[in-house]
């Protein structure tokens, strides 16, 4: 994947927090991404020397999102919803300084723009550190919604 993930995420620096899209399997309906924890990260933490693992939904959202920007063929990024989250488990308290993770996501669910997601979080040596699975929600009317709810 040669895109610039700010080009395809809805997005502003500094909340665009993976690094680069690794792969898209639209047949086998997946997305691996990564991302490199650095000090100056917006969710870095010098007390912990790293990013609380509860940013690892932000992650996988992300993740998401750009598995839906490839999905789509969109032109550009648009805007989505995440719906709620289950089963978020952390094997690790907080993703370390300097390591490079691997967020795989999974789509197992679409219906009419609700899709559910299974989703890991790798470790350098593919050991799992968190997973969840992710409901979001996605389609045309979303931007105008969000037009709309700011006047």
């Amino acid at each position: 994947m040669n895109r610039n993930v700010a080009d395809i995420l809805p997005h502003d620096k500094p909340m665009v927090l993976i690094d680069n899209v690794v792969k898209v399997d639209l047949k086998e309906k997946y997305i691996t991404a990564e991302v490199k924890i650095k000090d100056d990260m917006i969710f870095y933490d010098k007390n912990i020397k790293g990013v609380s693992s509860l940013v690892g939904i932000e992650f996988m959202a992300q993740t998401i999102g750009a598995y839906s920007f490839y999905k789509k063929h969109e032109k550009e990024p648009k805007i989505g919803f995440l719906l709620g989250t289950r089963l978020y488990n952390n094997a690790i308290d907080y993703f370390h300084l300097g390591e490079t993770y691997t967020i795989k996501a999974v789509e197992i669910f679409d219906n009419n723009g609700i899709v559910s997601f299974e989703c890991f979080i790798y470790n350098c040596l593919q050991e799992e550190c968190a997973s969840a699975t992710l409901n979001v929600y996605q389609d045309d009317t979303a931007k105008g919604l969000l037009e709309n709810g700011e006047k």
